[in-house]
């Protein structure tokens, strides 16, 4: 894939405009990471194109059984693979009860996606006309948290443009992965438990072999122009996943968002039988100072270390 629709910028990658046959290069291109975790710039909502799904925890790998032929003899049995972990940030959007998609979707104008990497964080925004006629203004902002980097945080906010809309927030976590890339199709996560407690949601996991053990927890907060909302919800789980379900009728031109928060505490920082202790406590800790605070200690973070650490390259944007 070329990548050339990336548009320069001295502290971003940017991309305008949204093509499916782009979707899995971006994901690359604009991927997250705080050294405790990383994710791919998956979409958050719902998305039936083609897409490679991954989020990664630091340290958590799995010797996946080498598959070669006999002329690849001299490689090792096995490769340290670090797992597609269980995913925490999805948040799926219903408008009127129609899906947000947008591989669907009639029209998409204005589509843009910005990694900043002065900042520390992942933006999208666009304008989407769905097939039942309504069309609704999308903002998105994710990062992972340098100061608390068991979490991460998203923003998204949607505003209906032409009519007023019932809107569904339906953030969830999903133990229920593949790794496309498993050598032998095996399975590499055992789920002990998911767990709604307290309006926290949390699934227990452990890898098959390396025997990691993993806590993966979100909590919500929903917002109309920015006023906290009190809304009751509707959860539903399985064996392998949790969502809650948010909705409110959001009149023309005003703004529903949802403020998301997650992550994973694992073994390596914690007793394996306290995870869900300490995934409480990060919660507890990070809704208490909210998504804008967290935020500008993320920025404040980032440039105490460009402060330290930046290389300036003039003349070439790109290079720099």
């Amino acid at each position: 894939m070329n990548q050339n629709y990336i548009k320069a910028h001295p502290w971003s990658i940017v991309e305008e405009g949204f093509d499916p046959a782009r979707v899995k290069s971006s994901e690359s291109l604009f991927s997250l990471g705080n050294g405790a975790m990383g994710q791919r710039a998956n979409f958050e909502e719902s998305y039936s194109g083609s897409t490679f799904q991954g989020s990664y925890i630091a340290g958590v790998y799995y010797p996946d059984k080498t598959k070669v032929g006999w002329w690849k003899n001299g490689y090792p049995e096995y490769f340290a693979k670090v797992l597609n972990a269980p995913s925490w940030i999805g948040i799926n959007v219903k408008v009127n009860e129609e899906v947000l998609d947008l591989n669907t979707c009639e029209e998409i104008t204005g589509f843009k996606r910005e990694l900043n990497m002065q900042e520390g964080w992942l933006s999208r925004s666009f304008e989407a006309k769905l097939k039942n006629g309504i069309t609704i203004a999308v903002q998105v902002k994710r990062f992972l948290s340098l100061s608390h980097d068991e979490v991460g945080a998203i923003s998204f906010a949607v505003t209906p443009i032409n009519q007023s809309a019932r809107i569904t927030f339906s953030p969830y976590l999903d133990g229920g992965i593949v790794n496309e890339d498993s050598n032998w199709d095996d399975m590499f996560w055992d789920i002990s438990s998911v767990q709604e407690i307290e309006g926290k949601a949390f699934i227990n996991a452990r890898t098959m072999k390396t025997d990691f053990h993993t806590c993966t927890f979100m909590a919500n907060q929903c917002f109309l122009d920015g006023n906290p909302l009190a809304l009751t919800y509707n959860s539903k789980k399985t064996e392998k996943d949790i969502v809650f379900d948010y909705q409110h009728q959001v009149e023309k031109m005003q703004t529903f968002t949802i403020h998301k928060f997650g992550g994973y505490t694992v073994d390596r920082n914690h007793d394996k039988n306290d995870l869900i202790t300490a995934a409480k406590q990060v919660l507890d800790t990070v809704l208490t100072l909210g998504y804008d605070a967290l935020l500008n200690q993320q920025i404040k973070d980032w440039k105490d270390i460009w402060d330290m650490s930046d290389i300036t390259i003039d003349g070439d944007i790109e290079a720099q």
